[in-house]
This record gives structure tokens, sequence and C-alpha cells, in this order.
């Protein structure tokens, strides 16, 4: 883990150091999770059948959008007892070991996976280890699994969520069933990784016996749903964590009208953690988009700005299901609701561009102690968010209008001369001469030397 450094001479922020080391590549996580992104796949809504089968369908556009990693809601069968609407949630498991038959079979879902890897996708599934449903398995095989409540003498209800029961950690044979539980999809369908649903709700000690005993199979890759600014034991054990802070600190930013200081204060604590696990930045996801609102909803003229910045920080970033489109409405989550595709896909160029800048330009690699990153000192840095991230003799260079007005400014850097192309139009700039900039609500510009 390396320090952070600032410079506070010309307002320059720098957010990262550089260290000499050269890097291989290989088809492990350990290198390939510098250059991913990851797309979030919900299957109930994403096709009217809502099966294996129909989304692979779908799989050789988001190939060409630049998808790399696709990260697929739990796929395990849902518990009856206690659910929620027609459907339930895919969050209250009925057993760890098999395929809800929603989406299909076992041998679909291996289908899956074989057809994404020959495409070049990793795969990773969703792993909900702090609770089940109600009626899962362990509920009459082993209910010494489960966490009691003392008033009821039942099974302790997750805080906030009555459709699920919460484990019990302290139980070693639990522990065991659980990891040859992971076991079971690495080994029997050659998955990639976990997205670890509500990480810090279990114990960090569990993690840390879990991961070294499923990748005994093979190298996986681990995101977590926990923030490391609030959680930072669990960062030593996954490779990508959640940005909660960041996402509610910038729609508050939107709406309330924030000082833009204040997110520019919050990036310097994230790039503070170091290098020795990533940050997932997003927009997004499930529980956003139905319980909160759509992107748009929450960010309005700066959502399109806040996706560049997604994708060009330190870290890896992460797409939700119909973003492409754009997706305008929020998706039912117990319920059946398909995504509104229209045969439009008005951003895929738009993400295109920016995951395949991503995985191509060394400049962008996340957690990578060779890439370094400045903030730009701008003449409207109440309202411009600009910096460059450099990696050797490759630079991007990115400046996003996080404002809801037109602004007119310069680029006041030395850490920015000479000529860049920019991505989204291929015009040249030197940044020598032509610093001035006019840029509408909304606007944005990535820029590749």
């Amino acid at each position: 883990m390396k320090k952070l450094l600032l410079l506070s001479i010309i307002g320059l922020g720098i957010l990262s150091c550089t260290t000499q080391k050269t890097t291989k590549m290989t088809n492990s996580p350990s290198e390939w999770k510098h250059h991913t992104n990851i797309y979030e796949v919900n299957l109930r809504q994403y096709t009217k059948e809502g099966t294996f089968r129909a989304f692979e369908k779908e799989m050789p556009r988001l190939k060409e959008m630049g998808v790399k990693t696709l990260w697929l809601m739990p796929i395990t069968p849902i518990s009856q007892k206690v659910k929620k609407g027609t459907m339930g949630s895919q969050y209250a498991a009925h057993d760890y070991v098999s395929i809800n038959p929603e989406f299909g079979n076992l041998e679909d879902f291996k289908h899956l996976v074989d057809e994404a890897h020959k495409m070049g996708f990793n795969v990773i599934i969703d792993w909900v280890a702090n609770h089940t449903g109600w009626d899962h398995v362990w509920t009459k095989s082993h209910p010494e699994y489960y966490l009691k409540d003392p008033k009821t003498n039942d099974f302790q209800i997750a805080s906030g969520m009555d459709d699920i029961i919460e484990l019990d950690y302290k139980n070693p044979a639990m522990r065991r069933a659980m990891i040859d539980a992971m076991k079971f999809w690495v080994k029997e369908t050659n998955i990639d990784g976990f997205r670890c649903d509500l990480a810090s709700w279990v114990e960090v000690d569990f993690w840390q016996q879990a991961r070294p005993e499923v990748e005994k199979i093979k190298p996986l890759f681990f995101i977590g749903e926990f923030d490391e600014l609030d959680n930072p034991d669990y960062g030593k054990v996954f490779d990508a964590s959640y940005s909660w802070t960041w996402m509610h600190k910038t729609a508050d930013y939107y709406k309330k009208d924030l000082p833009l200081s204040e997110l520019k204060d919050l990036l310097i604590k994230y790039s503070a953690i170091g290098d020795e696990s990533m940050r997932a930045w997003f927009t997004t996801n499930h529980d956003e988009n139905t319980w909160n609102g759509t992107e748009y909803e929450k960010y309005g003229l700066i959502a399109k700005p806040l996706a560049v910045f997604s994708a060009t920080w330190n870290g890896v970033p992460l797409l939700y299901s119909g973003q492409e489109l754009p997706n305008m409405k929020r998706l039912e989550f117990f319920e059946k609701d398909v995504i509104n595709w229209n045969g439009n896909n008005q951003m895929a160029s738009f993400y295109q561009t920016l995951l395949n800048l991503k995985s191509t330009n060394p400049a962008l690699r996340g957690g990578d102690s060779n890439v370094t990153t400045y903030f730009l000192k701008t003449s409207a840095d109440d309202k411009i968010l600009a910096y460059v991230r450099k990696n050797g003799k490759d630079e991007v260079l990115v400046v996003l209008n996080m404002s809801k007005e037109v602004v007119n400014f310069k680029i006041e850097d030395e850490q920015v001369s000479g000529s860049f192309k920019n991505v989204f139009d291929q015009t040249k700039r030197d940044f020598a001469t032509h610093k001035n900039f006019e840029m509408k609500a909304g606007d944005y510009a990535v820029f590749e030397r």
C-alpha cells in the first residue's frame, strides 16, 4: 500500500505515486482486474424469457460494447416462505447449491459460462453469505446454523428485511458448509469470482478463511459490497469494494448544491487507502435503481459526467443492466418488469468508447501503483473537475462540467502540455496553446496523449 502525497503548490493534488515494477500479462484475476469493467446482469428483467439461454443472445452486443466481466445477480432458488411480491427476492436463497428454475437449469448455466469464456468474458456470481430465506434447506437440516431471536425463539430476522434470516458465523460447521457451497460453483461451472452481498455484515475473519480455501481450485476475483472508508480490514481480503460514500455524496452534491471541493476532498480520502484494493465506481445498480431512482433521477445533468468519471478514475467501472439504452425507469424487484429494450441503445457507443479506453490504455489501470493521478488546476475549480492519469508515456486527461450551467474556463496547470486526442470525436488539441474551454451543463471531454 502506498502513501498519499499532496502538493499544495499551484493547487495540484497528486493522488498516487509511482514505483518501478514490471507487470506481466496473465489470465489470472491478479492481472485482468486492473483493466476490467463489470456489467451487472439482472436476468429476471433482462429479457421476456428471463433465462440464461435468452441472455446468451445478448452477449455478442455486450462484447462489442467493451464489457469484460459479467456479474449475474443471485442464481440460486428463492425461498417461498415470507416471500416478497409474487416472485420473491433473489437475495432470499432457498438452497446454495441449486439453480433458480426461473432462469433454467445447471446445464444452462454451465453453457452460459462456457460461451462467455469463449467470447473473452469473465463471469462472477452474486454470493449472499449473511442470510438466507425462511425455508432454506438448512433451516430443516441444520437449524443450528442460524442466529435465534431470544424474544421469539425463532430464527433472527435480518435488519430491516423480514423475508430473510441471519446465519451464525460463530458456528464452524456452518462456515465450512458455506465455503463448500462456494467451491461447488467454482468446480461445477468454472466461474471466475464472486460479488459478495453485504460483505461487511459478515465477520471479516470468515472472508479471510474462505477466500484462500476456495482459491485452492483457481484464482478468483472478489468484489465486496462494503465501503473501505468504513471497513478497512475488509479491503485486505477483497480485490474491489463499493464506493457508497461517493455515490451518496455525489447525489447530495447535485440535489443540495454542495461545493465541488467536498467531492475532491472525498476522492483524496479514497486515494489514501492505496492500491492494495480497488474501488468500484457506479451511477446505478439494482438497489439504487429500484429503491432510490434511476441515475437520471438522482444526478440529472451530471449523470453522464459521473459515468465518465466512473470509467476513468482509479478503480473498476460498474454498470447495470440497461444503462446502454439509457434505462429511464425504476425496475420492479419482486415482480416481472422487463427492461424496455427498443433496439436503439443510444448510450452503447458512449460506453464502448469509455470501456475500450479503460481496457487498453495503461494510464487507466486500476489499483496499479505505476499509475499517478493528478487533480488539475482550472480557472473554474468550483465547477470543473479535471484530472490527468499517467503511466509512463501514457496519459489520459479528463475534464467534467459538474455544474448546472455553461462554464468558460482555462486549464491552468503545468502538468498538461503537448498534443492530445479527444477519444469521442477524434479531434486533436495542443494543450501548449489551446487550454481554453466552453462547456455546457452535462458536458465532458476525455483525451489521450
